[in-house]
């Protein structure tokens, strides 16, 4: 049995929850018992997922089998967006270092995974991004 003393208004309250069988509480308030009906809470089914991590940080994701039409480079784990190194209509070679992400207080470089041009860049800095939020396009 939880013991607990509340003050309300300026009423002092002394709290006892007993036992719990479903939804219904078992509660005694200043020597007075109480069934107490709590809220049924719908517990959505867990499915498992299951991620693939990038092998570094600094990787990157999305990459085409051929370095044909457009690529989106995606963040490899959530941060921190600390500096964007390109802009729109830039031209960027294989390995260029396009964005500066802060995750786990780490600076991690996003580089361009092919040549190419950018044709978006889709966050700004200081935004904070998730994991596989797409970053930038090279087309």
């Amino acid at each position: 049995m939880k013991e607990y003393k509340y003050t309300i208004n300026g009423n002092i309250y002394k709290v006892r929850i007993g036992e719990i069988e479903e939804n219904i509480a078992h509660v005694e308030v200043n020597g007075t018992n109480y069934l107490v009906e709590m809220e049924k809470v719908v517990k959505p089914a867990i499915k498992p997922l299951v991620k693939a991590r990038p092998a570094a940080p600094t990787a990157t994701l999305n990459r085409p089998a051929a370095n044909t039409g457009k690529s989106g480079i995606k963040s490899p784990l959530p941060g921190v967006i600390l500096n964007i190194n390109v802009n729109v209509g830039d031209t960027v070679k294989k390995g260029d270092t396009i964005i500066i992400l802060e995750a786990m207080k780490m600076e991690n470089s996003i580089k361009a995974d092919r040549d190419g041009k950018i044709t978006e860049i889709n966050v700004k800095q200081g935004e904070s991004v998730l994991e596989g939020a797409v970053l930038v396009t090279i087309e």
